[in-house]
């Protein structure tokens, strides 16, 4: 069993400590913490990024785009 618990470090608790215990009784379990990885600040993170961004939100912007069918992309690309 995979369990992820996402939250706020000042929410951590002995509760929350307590339901992994009882969730994995009897088990050997990993824990890994991490930071929450931002998508946003991470695409933003160049200017490169940032051009290739706003070049395609003004493309959006102006109906410059391309649109398929579930059916064409499967037919164009396979499942």
């Amino acid at each position: 069993m995979v369990t992820s618990y996402q939250l706020d470090v000042n929410e951590l608790s002995e509760d929350i400590i307590n339901s992994i215990k009882a969730a994995f009784k009897n088990k050997t379990i990993k824990i890994t913490v991490s930071d929450v990885f931002d998508e946003t600040e991470y695409l933003l993170a160049t200017q490169a990024n940032r051009d290739s961004l706003e070049l395609s939100m003004k493309q959006i912007e102006e109906g410059k785009v391309v649109t398929f069918t579930v059916e064409e992309l499967q037919a164009k690309y396979g499942k």
